[in-house]
């Protein structure tokens, strides 16, 4: 049966590698000119089928509506995003994504594949196999893996 002191190091070292990833993906988006939020909220709009409302986002990345404003502000002046209203009540503002965020997103993927590549370079593909494994199972997922 595993000690708590097994637990406490094990959750340690799950928040170094957590941070260790968060700043080698950071450095990696840097030359895209998008912070680590702004590419959280361009995925999410990336999601949904039609455009979601800004009180959406601000529900799904769970921050308050004036984050969201500032963050679509930012992704607007770089040409990622667009506010377009919504179809059937004037009053409701959406948030769509530009020919320039998909191209931005599809960069995204590969500075977050760089930055993971980096982290688990030194790890063997069955290594690998297993710490995904055991993600899995830590976080809930379904096994997607066959």
């Amino acid at each position: 049966m595993p000690t708590s002191e097994t637990s406490g190091l094990l959750a340690e070292q799950l928040l170094r590698l957590t941070r260790r990833l968060h700043r080698a993906q950071k450095r990696y988006m840097e030359p895209l000119g998008i912070t680590p939020a702004q590419s959280r909220l361009l995925r999410t709009v990336a999601h949904d089928d039609q455009p979601p409302r800004m009180a959406d986002l601000a529900q799904r990345l769970e921050v308050v509506p004036r984050a969201v404003t500032t963050l679509v502000d930012a992704l607007e002046a770089h040409g990622s995003v667009r506010r377009v209203p919504d179809p059937t009540n004037r009053r409701v503002v959406r948030v769509e994504l530009t020919d320039t965020g998909r191209s931005t997103l599809r960069s995204l993927r590969e500075a977050r594949r760089a930055a993971a590549e980096d982290i688990l370079a030194p790890l063997s593909d069955q290594q690998r196999e297993v710490l995904g494994e055991l993600l899995d199972t830590l976080s809930g997922a379904p096994d997607h893996r066959c």
